[in-house]
């Protein structure tokens, strides 16, 4: 019984300390005060066209506003076909009809906070995986007015990550401080994918469990996630998010 407590306690403090820790870094960070001093116009992150003539699928995150962008990100899709002059932009938000195309520039900063590229495919295979990648857009589940909840879930990530899971051909996970992606449903505690590849374990989005060949493992709690990557060797952490190691 002792070890067993203390093994919850030592789980409990690797993922108490690192929020503690991000929460103190940004609270020393210039950042601005509500979304109308925000900037959200482009960062020039997609500038240049690299995907000049070609067809491309990315997943896009950036740090969230307020307090809460000490522990979590946003996070998006872009899809653009081959010969396409711009990219077709997917979120999820929390007013109005949550999920929305195009409502923002492809690469506009969140809350003036620059986006990074999560994943990218391009070319053939991208072309080929785009009419799945719409498909998942247009049958995820949680898309109608009132369908967001900012924690645990449905949010953002949950449903970029949803997207995800249903193409495993992306190749793709959100960064381990996109709260939400854990998040299946309240009446949805076990998932694996289409492939075979990953399984997930989640009771609403509070405490969970994943392992595969793209997730490597992970323990999820209250949104965050504490794990490892063994394809693209890397730690994962809360609040700080994906900690390369190769």
């Amino acid at each position: 019984m002792r070890f067993i407590y203390r093994s919850f306690l030592v789980l409990f403090m690797m993922f108490l300390l690192p929020t503690i820790a991000a929460a103190a870094w940004w609270a020393s960070v210039d950042r601005p005060t509500a979304w109308r001093n925000a900037d959200w116009g482009s960062s020039g992150l997609l500038a240049g066209s690299p995907d000049q003539g070609q067809a491309a699928i990315y997943v896009m995150a950036a740090r969230t506003g307020g307090f809460k962008g000490a522990f979590a990100v946003h996070s998006w899709i872009l899809i653009k076909r081959a010969n396409q002059a711009g990219y077709d932009r997917y979120d999820k938000v929390g007013w109005g009809n949550p999920v929305r195309k195009n409502h923002r520039q492809a690469d506009a900063k969140w809350y003036s906070n620059a986006p990074f590229v999560v994943a990218r495919v391009s070319g053939p295979k991208a072309a080929a995986l785009i009419p799945a990648v719409e498909d998942a857009i247009a049958q995820y589940p949680f898309s109608g007015p009132g369908d967001y909840t900012l924690w645990p879930g449905p949010n953002s990530n949950t449903f970029v990550a949803s997207v995800l899971r249903d193409v495993p051909q992306l190749d793709a996970e959100l960064p381990p401080n996109a709260v939400g992606r854990d998040y299946l449903g309240q009446n949805t505690w076990f998932m694996q994918e289409s492939d075979g590849s990953d399984t997930h374990f989640s009771l609403g989005g509070y405490l969970g469990l994943s392992f595969g060949e793209t997730t490597g493992f992970e323990i999820h709690f209250m949104g965050q996630t504490l794990g490892f990557d063994i394809k693209q060797p890397a730690l994962k952490l809360p609040a700080f998010g994906r900690v390369d190691l190769s």
